[in-house]
C-alpha cells in the first residue's frame, strides 16, 4: 500500500480512537490502550496534512454517533470502564478484520469497527504455487486438479523471477498469468461446492471475518462517513438493562448456492461471483509489485449486499 494510503487509513484509525474515548469519557470511565498499533496510528496521524486531519476528524465525528445509536451497551454506566483499542495488522491475517474494539471487561462484551478511507475493499488475499486458498477459505483441501493447473502457470513465474523480469518485461502476462490462473481458481470453488454445499456461507465467513463487524468507511467525495453492519452471528445491537438501540440492526442471511462465477465482461483479470440471497462479489488479481513474484493478490471487493446489511449514511458537519 502507497506511504501516503497507509497513513490516511491508520490516522482515521487513531482519530476515531481519540473521538470515541472524548465522546465517551462524558458519560462514562472509559481508557485507550496505547499499544504499538496506537503510537503507529498516532505517528501517521502526525504525518498527514492539516487538511485531511480536518476530514478526518470530522468523519470521525459523524460515524460515532451513529455507533452510540446503534449499540447502547457503550454508553450505559454501570461502574466499569469502556476500553478502547487499536487492534495490530496480524489480527487481520488471523481472521479479525476488526481495527478498533469497544470493550467492556466487565460484562464481557465487545464489539469491533473496521474502519477503510476512500476504499470499500474487504480482504486481499494471494494466490500462489504452495498456497492452499481453498483450506484457508471454506475448510477443503485444493484438489490435485488444481495443482496440476497452476503449476505451469509458476513454474513459468519463477523462472522469469529467477532472470530478475519484471511484470512489464512479460510478453503476455494476461495470456500467461491471470486467464489461466483465473480459471483454475473458478473451476476449484465450484469443484468444492460439489463436495460441499456450504461452501458459499463459508466463503463469505472467510472474506469478512471471524467476527461480528461495522464497517465505517470515510468517503471525501461524498463528504460523508457510510457505516455498514455485518451482523453475521447477531452479536452485534445488543439492548442494555435500561437502554434499547434506537437503530435496528437484523442478522445476515448467508448465501447458500453460487448462481454464476466467470470472468467480469470485457476484463481479463477480474472474476465476478453471484450468489443468491443478493450477495456479490468481485476479485480482480494483479502483481503487488514491480519485480515479478511467485504470487499474485486479490483486490476482493463487495458489489452486492444483502438487504439485512443496513447502510447509513453520516453526513459532515
Amino acid at each position: 500500500m502507497p506511504s501516503l494510503s497507509n497513513d490516511q487509513g491508520r490516522a482515521f484509525e487513531y482519530i476515531t480512537l481519540i473521538t470515541l474515548h472524548s465522546e465517551i469519557s462524558k458519560i462514562r470511565p472509559a481508557t485507550i490502550e496505547q499499544n504499538s498499533s496506537f503510537f503507529a496510528a498516532q505517528r501517521a496521524w502526525n504525518n498527514i496534512s492539516a487538511d485531511i486531519q480536518n476530514n478526518l476528524q470530522r468523519s470521525a465525528n459523524a460515524s460515532v454517533d451513529a455507533i452510540f445509536d446503534l449499540e447502547p451497551l457503550i454508553l450505559e454506566d454501570d461502574g466499569d470502564e469502556v476500553e478502547l483499542l487499536i487492534q495490530p495488522d496480524d489480527r487481520g491475517v488471523a481472521g479479525d478484520v476488526r481495527d478498533i474494539l469497544i470493550v467492556r471487561s466487565g460484562i464481557r462484551w465487545e464489539i469491533g469497527l473496521s474502519l477503510k478511507h476512500n476504499h470499500f475493499a474487504v480482504k486481499h488475499s494471494r494466490l500462489g504455487k504452495n498456497l492452499d486458498f481453498a483450506d484457508r477459505w471454506y475448510g477443503l483441501p485444493c484438489s490435485d486438479q488444481y495443482w496440476d493447473d497452476i503449476a505451469p502457470i509458476f513454474n513459468y513465474l519463477e523462472a522469469e523471477k529467477a532472470r530478475r523480469s519484471n511484470w512489464r518485461d512479460l510478453p503476455s502476462k494476461e495470456n500467461d498469468v491471470y486467464i489461466p490462473l483465473l480459471n483454475a481458481f473458478i473451476d476449484e470453488v465450484m469443484r468444492g461446492v460439489e463436495c460441499d454445499p456450504s461452501v458459499p456461507s463459508k466463503m463469505v465467513e472467510y472474506l469478512l471475518g471471524e467476527f461480528d463487524f461495522y464497517k465505517v468507511v470515510s468517503v471525501d467525495r461524498s463528504r460523508a462517513s457510510q457505516i455498514l453492519t455485518f451482523n453475521l452471528r447477531g452479536t452485534l445491537n445488543q439492548s442494555g438493562r435500561r437502554t434499547r438501540p434506537s437503530i435496528n440492526v437484523p442478522v445476515v442471511t448467508l448465501p447458500t448456492r453460487i448462481v454464476s462465477m466467470g470472468f467480469k465482461p470485457g476484463s481479463n483479470n477480474t472474476v465476478e461471483l453471484y450468489m443468491d440471497g443478493g450477495w456479490q462479489f468481485s476479485f480482480r488479481i494483479h502483481n503487488a509489485s514491480t519485480a515479478v513474484e511467485t504470487s499474485l493478490k486479490f483486490d476482493i471487493q463487495i458489489v452486492g449486499m444483502p438487504a439485512t446489511i443496513i447502510s447509513i449514511n453520516c453526513r459532515w458537519n
